[in-house]
């Protein structure tokens, strides 16, 4: 299994102090510290599950949008957004089980990265979509223009995005995370129709959440 980079910190630094301390166990008998070595394992393959990076199946061609994450569909509407235009907006809950890696849902050049800072409601809520800190990208590409949002929620305290303005991006590659927990959020414009409603499940770069209107 590949594990982000973002988690080797949080694996290496439990798991190394874990197993020193459950390995005095045969020596010294302590209880107390093998216990506290035994948390700290199980918390190091809890990172590694969190930060775990599939193998996922990427659908080739412009006439469709891939999800940007792994999560719960909470909602789709339409928008009129100052970037997008007219369009189509759908958002995604990522619960601390899902992976959290996002990926860019179509191919094109970035036009801007922005960083708000903001507060940190349950990623679940509305509310979290116009008041949480949140890092927006906008994205060029042949069929029209499309803004990705990583929304931090009342535990993910850390977005990290990997691309910046002018990048040549293509659908499903990697481009960042949220930890732990959060809402992504993908705007496309409305030559395109969303295909997925609420409540249903998602991958990222893998599931369709849109298809150009010609062919849905």
């Amino acid at each position: 299994m590949k594990i982000a980079e973002e988690g080797y910190p949080f694996i290496i630094g439990s798991l190394v102090p874990g197993a020193a301390l459950a390995g005095l166990y045969p020596v010294h008998h302590w209880v107390s510290l093998f216990a506290i070595g035994i948390v700290l394992i199980i918390f190091a393959l809890a990172c590694a599950f969190f930060f775990r990076n599939p193998r996922r199946e990427i659908p080739a061609g412009e006439k469709v949008i891939l999800s940007p994450a792994d999560g719960r569909v909470v909602k789709v509407k339409p928008i009129e957004d100052d970037f997008v235009g007219r369009g189509h907006r759908v958002d995604i809950f990522l619960s601390v089980l899902d992976a959290h890696l996002n990926r860019i849902p179509t191919s094109g050049t970035v036009d801007f990265v922005r960083h708000r800072p903001g507060r940190f409601f349950s990623a679940f809520k509305d509310k979290a979509s116009e008041y949480n800190e949140r890092t927006d990208i906008g994205i060029s590409g042949k069929r029209g223009r499309f803004r990705v949002a990583q929304i931090a929620g009342s535990i993910a305290r850390r977005i990290v995005c990997r691309v910046g303005e002018k990048d040549v991006v293509q659908a499903g590659q990697l481009y960042g995370m949220i930890r732990f927990g959060s809402r992504t959020e993908i705007s496309f414009p409305d030559s395109f129709a969303p295909c997925v409603k609420p409540g249903e499940h998602v991958k990222a770069g893998e599931s369709i959440v849109g298809k150009l209107v010609e062919d849905a």
